[in-house]
């Protein structure tokens, strides 16, 4: 349970549209800034006010995918969204029916063996569930042919329900994005870095703060299920491990952009906190019980109250500081999801 299930998020609270749709720039969407318990409202484009020389923002370069893709199985319209390409070749991916709004609505998984015809004449067939039983969300599905292909000319962005209209892929990918060699990527937008400009990486250069950068490439994380995350594959390189070593031994602040963020680097440390290269997959959930080793803060989205996500916020700034942030919100109408505001959370100030 999170420490803000009871707390009820108004529909119209919803980021409909991205903000430069709603007559701003990326950068100007609200920050709330959490330093322990102590609660402030700022926008996004004063960032480097709160950030000092020697922090490091990690920042995860996963590209967002075209990742849903209209199909039928037998005489049923359903469109697939490709989450996560597995080891082996198959590709994890979800099965959802139209709403005729634009949008798509849960459907059970299955069955197995399952055909499921795709434009430009390619199919896919269920293999098994990636959870117990044959109603699992996600399925294991054999894929032949070119998959980033096949995305890259018939594919579009996810959306959920609460979404306005569909939106361009460009959208839905950061300042931070890197085309993976292989084609993989994220099936749904590491939103939290959303808000970053060129221009306010450059301010934030000159300022002294160091971006360190990571890939996670996340699965698909469908709005009405609030459940841990799947494993996903990621990798922390070299070059980051040595920055944030540096920031601990320089006394700066190690400040993950984004819950993926912290699930990679979590991922790359020790016990001791020390991170060092890696690369695989993870099936890390950051719990309070579990806690953070090496991330001080995190610059991240407002999430849902069930959201399993909350629980990692609560393991790095704690339950008061939360459901104090959380208020605040609220009062103050800040926007919820990927188009909407930010937040911020820092240790107490010294």
């Amino acid at each position: 349970m999170t420490a803000l299930e009871a707390l009820r998020v108004p529909p119209e609270l919803s980021a409909r549209v991205p903000p430069e749709q709603r007559g701003s720039g990326r950068d100007d969407v609200r920050l709330l800034v959490s330093r322990g318990t102590e609660v402030s409202h700022r926008r996004f484009r004063e960032l480097p006010g709160e950030l000092r020389a020697g922090d490091v923002l990690v920042v995860n370069t996963s590209m967002t995918l075209a990742a849903a893709v209209n199909g039928r199985l037998a005489g049923e319209r359903v469109v697939v969204h490709f989450s996560t390409r597995g080891e082996d070749g198959r590709w994890a991916v979800e099965l959802r029916r139209p709403d005729g709004a634009g949008t798509t609505r849960p459907r059970p998984g299955g069955p197995a063996g399952a055909v499921v015809r795709l434009p430009g004449g390619s199919a896919l067939v269920l293999d098994e569930p990636l959870g117990p039983g044959d109603g699992s969300r996600l399925w294991w599905a054999r894929v032949p042919g070119d998959v980033p292909g096949l995305l890259s000319r018939y594919g579009r962005p996810i959306r959920y329900a609460y979404t306005e209209r569909d939106q361009p892929l460009s959208a839905y990918r950061t300042v931070f994005a890197v085309p993976s060699p292989d084609g993989s990527g994220s099936a749904e937008m590491p939103s939290a870095a959303r808000p970053f400009t060129a221009g306010l990486v450059a301010e934030l250069v000159s300022r002294g703060v160091q971006f360190a950068p990571l890939t996670l490439h996340t699965g698909v994380a469908s709005a009405e299920a609030h459940e841990p995350p799947y494993p996903e594959r990621f990798e922390v390189p070299a070059s980051t491990a040595w920055l944030v070593a540096a920031a601990r031994a320089g006394g700066g602040r190690v400040i993950a952009v984004g819950t993926t963020a912290v699930r990679a680097l979590e991922s790359a440390a020790g016990e001791d906190g020390t991170v060092r290269p890696a690369a695989g997959w993870t099936d890390l959930v950051v719990t309070p019980r579990r806690g953070v080793r090496v991330v001080d803060g995190l610059l991240t989205g407002l999430h849902e109250p069930e959201a399993s996500h909350l629980l990692m916020l609560e393991a790095v700034a704690g339950r008061e500081a939360l459901r104090r942030a959380y208020a605040g919100a609220l009062e103050r109408r800040y926007l919820w999801h990927e188009f909407g505001d930010a937040h911020l959370l820092l240790p107490p100030a010294r």
